[in-house]
């Protein structure tokens, strides 16, 4: 073969330069691990192990039940009639959100609703700000050839974005991608700090309904607002100032709440002109939830007192296991070891620092960057955490996620313990 042949593209610019999940690969490391014998603390993934964090007996009966009544046809594209109805009351009764059926679209997840809000608001070219570390923004802005404008934020602010660092982007840019609770870092918006970010948006959008210009968007992705932790509270930008309804479109679903990652239902909810059109575009990517799961769980979220019943168990189960950790991770800060941790706020994550960087262990290891950390923990500890350049942020990043979705209780101690045992090995 020539040198021409060989140089030859195989597939679209698009592919070839994308780039695969860092949580994915990081967790091909892992299992690499454990396929040589080794056991490892896997704190790493955003989901839940099953045997620990089943779904809703209850939402099961109805799966099967849903399959042995043949509800197995296509449903329709914006999701079965009584799924928009519960997700529309749902809405109304715990968050004081009035979005109709026809306001509501349905699909396998949050991914493909994300995916569709940036092919519906973003052209080529056009720019999204995001914050980092966040999930996965940086990705669907590539695959809607869209520009970046990425908000580096701090633990001071608990990584959350503010007004001050979006106002002067704010003329340029066609989608704002908000999370909060926040993934990684498993933290939320203050009141004030999202109201400003709504002030400016909402001025910045009569500037453009002055020009006749298409306005700008906030992608609102709240999947994990069920899992907020007392005092902390949820707010959104639509209830903080309903004039945001008109510019504001929701990513949320079941995934976080029940437990229920692989059952594939979530759904956006916005303008019924933005969502229209979100419809279109999933219809010919055929990204619904299957049928069969959207009838089970239109039935098991009519049953409020079963969905509630289950969503709080979960918040205690997930939240026993984060404070074990905070208090833990606490004592090995006051005792001077290099680690630190933001206090659980919400969803599963706890954000935790090493600050091993340019640090060497007794036997003279030495921390260049966040890989270095994760080797040390994993190879002395055998400790799985997500480095926070996972999510944008640079290799010098101290910053890590810890997951507690597939976590028993009974072993935080000894992972407690392992971080103490390393920790100890650090030069001061």
């Amino acid at each position: 073969m020539n040198t021409l042949q060989q140089n030859i593209p195989l597939v679209s610019d698009l592919a070839q330069n994308i780039i695969g999940s860092e949580i994915i690969k990081l967790n091909g490391d892992i299992n690499q691990l454990i396929s040589k014998g080794i056991h490892i603390y896997n704190l790493t993934i955003g989901d839940f192990d099953s045997n620990i964090f089943p779904i809703p007996d209850l939402l099961k009966e109805e799966i099967i039940k849903a399959y042995q009544n043949n509800d197995t046809n296509y449903p329709p594209a914006d999701g079965i009639l009584p799924l928009r109805q519960q997700v529309s009351a749902l809405l109304k009764r715990k968050l004081q959100l009035d979005y109709n059926e026809n306001e509501i679209l349905i699909a396998g997840g949050a991914r493909p609703v994300i995916y569709a809000i940036y092919q519906t608001i973003v052209n080529p070219g056009e720019k999204v700000i995001y914050s980092v570390p966040s999930w996965n923004n940086n990705h669907y802005t590539y695959l809607s050839r869209a520009g970046s404008i990425q908000i580096e934020t701090t633990p001071e602010n608990n990584f959350m974005p503010l007004a001050k660092d979006i106002e002067p982007y704010i003329q340029e840019v066609a989608l704002i991608a908000l999370c909060s609770p926040q993934n990684p870092t498993g933290t939320v918006f203050k009141e004030e700090q999202l109201r400003e970010i709504v002030d400016l948006v909402l001025n910045e959008n009569e500037r453009r309904k002055s020009l006749g210009i298409k306005p700008l968007y906030i992608m609102y992705d709240q999947v994990y607002w069920e899992l907020v932790y007392t005092p902390y509270q949820h707010f959104n930008p639509v209830t903080i100032n309903p004039k945001m309804k008109a510019y504001t479109v929701f990513v949320d679903g079941i995934s976080k709440s029940l437990s229920a990652t692989g059952i594939r239902v979530g759904w956006a909810f916005g303008p019924k002109e933005v969502i229209t059109k979100m419809k279109a575009i999933l219809t010919h990517i055929g990204a619904w939830a299957p049928k069969p799961e959207q009838v089970a769980v239109a039935k098991f979220m009519a049953n409020t007192a079963a969905y509630d019943s289950f969503v709080e168990n979960q918040k205690s189960e997930l939240f026993t296991r984060l404070k074990l950790f905070y208090t833990g991770i606490k004592h090995l800060h006051q005792m001077n070891l290099p680690i630190d941790v933001i206090e659980p706020q919400a969803a599963l994550y706890l954000t935790v620092k090493l600050n091993l960087n340019h640090r060497k262990t007794q036997d003279n290891q030495h921390f260049a960057d966040a890989d270095d950390i994760l080797k040390y923990l994993l190879e002395k500890a055998n400790v799985a955490l997500v480095p926070f350049y996972a999510f944008g942020t640079g290799k010098n990043s101290e910053w890590f996620r810890l997951s507690v979705g597939t976590c028993k209780k009974e072993d935080i101690p000894e992972i407690l313990s392992r971080f103490h045992v390393i920790l100890e090995n650090v030069k001061k």
